[in-house]
């Protein structure tokens, strides 16, 4: 490895770094809120062993993805500005695992899912614009292993964030979190086409699982109301390093995910809002290396074909040139002929020549006739 590393490239754009700082204030927040007036049933302490796990984690993998690919840290050179930024998304993604799962007092399998979580930006990258990035949402998929491996795990109750609020209060919270996250959305991120079809996906289904299944419609449409799904929707699918940037991409992510949650609900899978969005990113993230593979594969092909091109404008380059000092040395050799010695120019005829004629600058021998005195 060269001893001379090459500077770090800038992690995010100003806007995005912009909607990264929003996101981790108002998660912060709604913790601080959360351990002293709405309710939050975990210990207070976990949130900070959250964030000293996610912290650990994004420096260690951080160090050593930049010491293999011979380059600075991300988190060096900035100063405590720099260093900071580069830690918000652990803080976000630590603080969501914590906030959003329910694993009693095993402490050890909430620090499992963070771990999950901020490692998977290392591990399921794709290429998108020449660069490996992260495909798959950090802390949704640290839920969804949650969930996944260990059977008697939960999301937080539906009363966790409300559980002291009454008086219309309750109703406060989630209104609160649509207004500020409609507002970071639609000016930061800029993620609005993918909530709507989210949103909108997500009616549709339970309308359809009713119509199709005899489930309770009223039912379906009433999880849309709670705190949970109002903070998924604004904070959590919306993340704009794992979802498309483009309107129909947007569409397609936002609608896909409510369909497959339609699915697997039918399918009686439980907590399927986080596998649906796992999924989702999986069939991305496998969208993004075909395309990719595709792309360079034309590429080649563009290449072989700019070569062979190339490789036929020069011979017929060639073939011309030569055809033009023929004529210009008087020697015109017939094409297929079949024998003929070279003339003393110098024009040497095709091998097998049978009638070539007489250059220009030979004599002409004339046949002496006697004449009769």
């Amino acid at each position: 490895m060269s001893a001379t590393k090459t500077a770090a490239a800038p992690r995010h754009n100003p806007k995005v770094v912009t909607a990264l700082r929003r996101f981790a204030i108002s998660i912060s927040v709604l913790n601080i809120f959360g351990y002293t007036v709405l309710g939050f049933e975990q210990p207070w302490t976990w949130p900070f062993i959250a964030l000293a796990t996610g912290y650990t984690t994004e420096i260690a993998l951080e160090t050593l993805g930049a010491r293999a690919e011979g380059r600075a840290p991300r988190f060096a050179g900035g100063g405590a500005k720099g260093f900071m930024e580069f830690l918000l998304p652990a803080h976000i993604t630590s603080l969501a695992v914590n906030m959003l799962t329910y694993v009693n007092d095993l402490v050890w399998v909430m620090v499992f899912g963070v771990i999950v979580a901020v490692g998977t930006k290392w591990v399921l990258r794709a290429p998108v614009k020449g660069r490996l990035r992260h495909f798959m949402n950090p802390s949704n998929f640290g839920i969804a292993v949650i969930l996944l491996l260990f059977p008697w795990a939960s999301i937080a109750p539906p009363y966790h964030f409300t559980e002291y609020l009454d008086g219309g209060f309750d109703w406060l919270v989630p209104a609160i979190i649509i207004t500020l996250g409609t507002l970071l959305n639609a000016k930061l991120t800029e993620r609005m086409w993918l909530i709507l079809a989210w949103v909108g996906g997500f009616a549709l289904q339970a309308i359809v699982r009713g119509l199709l299944f005899d489930t309770s419609i009223p039912a379906g449409l009433a999880m849309m109301s709670g705190v949970a799904f109002v903070l998924f929707t604004n904070y959590m699918i919306t993340d704009p390093g794992t979802t498309p940037s483009s309107k129909w991409g947007q569409i397609a992510f936002g609608g896909g995910t409510a369909a497959l949650y339609g699915v697997l609900t039918a399918m009686s899978i439980a907590y399927g809002i986080f596998f649906a969005t796992a999924l989702v990113c999986a069939i991305r993230g496998a969208f993004l290396w075909t395309a990719d593979v595709v792309s360079k594969k034309r590429a080649e092909e563009a290449l072989a074909l700019a070569a062979v091109t190339h490789a036929v404008a020069q011979a017929d380059a060639a073939a011309q040139a030569q055809a033009g000092t023929a004529e210009a040395t008087g020697c015109a050799c017939p094409a297929g002929a079949c024998a003929c010695p070279a003339p003393a120019t110098g024009c040497a005829c095709p091998a097998g020549a049978c009638a070539c004629p007489a250059p220009a600058t030979a004599e002409t021998e004339t046949e002496k006739i006697p004449v009769t005195a």
